[in-house]
């Protein structure tokens, strides 16, 4: 899986004043992010305390999705270029 590939399957949308980041655009899902993915990739799970909700990070070529799990077992999936992916690693301190 690479960022153009998954960029490509579903609608996204930028998120205001992140450079490489991108939400789906049809807001919360059902779908989890492996199901997303389609691939076998690397998905870790993360409780912390710059965010809210779970944390599910999914690494693959040129990026990464990172989701948010809502207590509703609703995704928020976040597309995100390699540079948008590392940045919010650093600011979600999972990096």
């Amino acid at each position: 899986m690479t960022f153009d590939e998954l960029s490509a399957r579903c609608a996204w949308r930028p998120i205001p004043g992140c450079p490489g980041r991108f939400v789906l655009a049809s807001g919360p899902s059902r779908i989890p992010p492996d199901a997303l993915v389609l691939r076998s990739v690397e998905v870790t799970e993360h409780t912390v305390a710059a965010a809210t909700d779970p944390v599910i990070v999914t690494s693959f070529d040129e990026g990464g999705l990172i989701s948010y799990r809502k207590p509703d077992g609703t995704f928020v999936h976040t597309l995100n270029s390699s540079e948008g992916f590392e940045r919010k690693l650093r600011q979600l301190g999972i990096r």
